[in-house]
């Protein structure tokens, strides 16, 4: 039996190891934290097992997905799947958007001629934005900022605020201004652009942990691989003259200890700025310079308990954000109506989200009451029994035009390097992340 070694327990780290793992070999995965899932994982809270960012899958996810069954999580009673939708609250002043369940691209005609509260100019601006992206296929010769490429399809300002905008601080955490128009074009393509299927929209029933990186841990050690969680991988080295085998230092806490393994292959699966750091060891200092080059945004999830019978009408909506007047939610998630365990329990989600993430929490959770109340037109929404205001501050790297993102190849036998920021279609998505752990699994097996 083959041996490996994944160096990081996020979504990237655990799929590399599920994908050497059913390949046959013997894997031991390290995470210096405590818990699995990087920066998608669970957090307990208030007595409730939150998580530390809420997430939206799409149907387009299809090595999420794969990999999801793989590990005898099935997708259709872990995710909630709703058709694409942009809904706004009845009181407010946004739109109701919604495809229903028909052939692509069928589907998105029908949505648009049934919209409420766009214009007919708005409804024209998104026809020819769809049928302008399709003619080009969906490319650019040049990158450009999200926000040039709709002034360039002549997007009106209505439908800018109300889907585009939204849409792009959700797929790439990165504000229009400066946002990638390839990439966000590349997330148009896969999902309005492709069959109805794909676009559909799953909320996760159950925390993150749960959802993918605990069942992965199972998957492995049923396998005969182990996993060390709170050991912290400081030294990686090419075992001399054996043709791509790896030597692999971590250190643990007083009661777990160290340890060293031999192994065939290793996969870098950190953090960009963590797996610099031992690819630096490793003479790859041009490499490394570019992990550490990343620019961040983060993305902050307001939780707001009510009373236990209190509910939205749908799952999840769209809200109107404004920094300038305090409103900074962008979507409300009624966590009451994914997990029977958390009735009365909403969460509301600012992406990029740094100056949301610089007031005191108290203050940002009072603001993002204050909205939901008068978006809903619920004065009874404004005084929550509690709050909690998680940030990630290193969420996502910031998806600018003409990126360049390191490979999954770092030019040394039988070790690959894997996350949501190497080169991909995709902005740093949970998609994007398995896609990169696959790759760099089928990478150090072909060696």
């Amino acid at each position: 039996m083959k041996t490996a070694a994944v160096i990081g327990g996020g979504w990237a780290g655990c799929s590399a190891a599920v994908e050497l793992a059913r390949a046959g070999y013997k894997v031991t995965l390290f995470e210096a934290a405590r818990t699995l899932g990087g920066r998608a994982r669970a957090v307990e809270a208030n007595g409730l097992t939150l998580d530390n960012g809420q997430h939206i899958l799409l149907g387009a996810y299809t090595e999420t997905l794969r990999l999801l069954r793989l590990v005898d999580i099935d997708p259709a009673s872990a995710l909630l799947n709703v058709p694409l939708q942009m809904r706004y609250p009845p009181a407010g002043q946004g739109m109701d958007f919604i495809a229903p369940r028909l052939i692509a691209p069928l589907h998105l005609a029908v949505a648009l001629l049934r919209a409420k509260g766009l214009t007919r100019a708005d409804k024209m601006s998104l026809a020819r934005f769809s049928t302008t992206a399709r003619w080009m296929d969906w490319r650019l010769h040049v990158d450009c900022s999200v926000s040039e490429l709709l002034e360039r399809f002549d997007q009106t300002d209505r439908l800018i605020a109300l889907m585009w905008r939204p849409l792009c601080l959700a797929a790439l955490n990165t504000p229009p201004e400066r946002a990638s128009a390839q990439v966000f074009l590349n997330v148009l393509r896969d999902s309005l652009g492709a069959r109805r299927a794909a676009s559909d929209m799953l909320l996760p029933r159950t925390d993150l942990s749960a959802l993918f990186p605990t069942a992965a841990a199972a998957y492995i050690i049923a396998r005969g691989g182990m996993v060390r969680t709170g050991a912290k991988v400081g030294a990686l080295s090419p075992i001399a003259q054996s043709d791509g085998r790896w030597q692999v230092e971590a250190t643990g806490n007083q009661v777990d200890g160290n340890w060293s393994v031999q192994v065939d292959a290793a996969v870098l699966a950190g953090g960009a700025p963590s797996s610099a750091v031992l690819l630096a060891k490793l003479g790859k200092q041009e490499l490394a310079t570019a992990l550490m080059a990343f620019e961040y945004e983060p993305i902050t999830t307001c939780y707001l308990q009510y009373g236990l019978g209190t509910r939205l009408d749908l799952p999840f909506y769209a809200l109107l954000d404004d920094p300038a007047s305090g409103r900074w939610g962008q979507f409300v998630f009624d966590r009451g109506q994914l997990e029977l365990a958390q009735p009365g329990l909403l969460s509301v989600v600012v992406s990029a989200s740094s100056q949301a993430g610089a007031l005191e929490r108290h203050a940002l959770s009072g603001a993002i009451a204050e909205q939901l109340a008068h978006a809903f037109a619920r004065p009874e929404l404004a005084t929550p029994a509690w709050s909690q205001v998680i940030t990630e501050k290193r969420a996502t790297f910031a998806c600018t035009p003409g990126l360049q993102r390191p490979a999954i190849d770092v030019g040394l036998p039988g070790l690959a390097l894997a996350g949501d920021y190497t080169a991909s279609d995709y902005p740093a998505t949970l998609e994007s992340a398995v896609r990169s752990g696959v790759g760099a699994a089928r990478l150090v097996r072909t060696r």
